[in-house]
């Protein structure tokens, strides 16, 4: 597919094609902000019906690329927007990402085995001198940094991926499931806002000081056994978290 051009022949639905045309541009900068994106401009643009325009744009909405104002017409979001819904499996933001057509990559360093923290070895209920495997992941999407994550894994002795695999992968846990059966059910999450340190504007590319989301997880199996921690230190400007809470 050209840039900014449908392919007919790719087997690619239009919607989607239009999507990921439109939010390209909305994060590469060359939408304006302030100019609404209006169905008949689309129409006219792309020569297709509108129920793949209105489509298109449903999703970006949701995913908090483009936004209603009442009477105006609908507006892009600059910048790079992530939105995590619910239902993505505990250990699989990268799969999501990758999935959602948003090109991520992943840079995997520090894989080693170590004694955690103590307060980590209380959350995992481990013994003293228990070894887990550490790690730390940067996700980056659209080219630009989005979450610098600290991970620690209860996991076999002989489980020990590479770097290379870990980044080829995604995900340890989905290694850990193929390699030894060990299979997430669940996590808990806690999350707040802090301030970034100059290393952490460093490596996630913002000023000392701006505003950034903390979550911490704790992973559980499908047996209700603690397996896995981690922290993970996200741009708040570039990611939306939804959850849902029932009575």
């Amino acid at each position: 597919m050209a840039d900014g051009e449908l392919d007919l022949s790719s087997g690619v639905p239009l919607y989607r094609q239009i999507k990921d045309i439109l939010r390209a541009e909305i994060t590469g900068g060359s939408a304006d902000p302030r100019q609404p994106v209006t169905e008949a401009q689309l129409l006219s643009r792309f020569d297709v019906s509108r129920a793949p325009i209105r489509q298109a744009l449903k999703e970006l909405a949701d995913e908090g690329y483009v936004y209603r104002r009442q009477g105006k017409g609908t507006f892009p979001v600059p910048g790079a927007r992530v939105h995590r819904p619910v239902d993505v499996r505990p250990g699989a933001l990268y799969q999501y990402l990758f999935d959602s057509g948003l090109h991520p990559t992943s840079t995997v360093s520090g894989v080693d085995r170590v004694e955690p923290p103590s307060r980590i070895r209380d959350l995992l209920g481990g013994a003293a001198h228990e070894r887990l495997l550490r790690f730390t992941r940067l996700i980056s999407v659209e080219g630009e940094p989005l979450v610098e994550a600290r991970v620690y894994i209860r996991a076999p002795e002989d489980f020990n991926p590479t770097a290379g695999e870990l980044d080829e992968n995604g995900s340890a846990f989905e290694l850990l499931e193929r390699d030894f059966g060990i299979t997430l059910d669940r996590a808990e999450h806690e999350a707040w806002a802090t301030a970034a340190t100059a290393e952490h504007a460093a490596t996630l590319g913002v000023s000392e000081g701006s505003p950034l989301l903390v979550i911490e997880t704790t992973f559980f199996t499908t047996e209700g056994l603690p397996v896995g921690w981690r922290s993970a230190v996200h741009r708040a400007e570039e990611f939306k978290y939804r959850f849902v809470t029932s009575r």
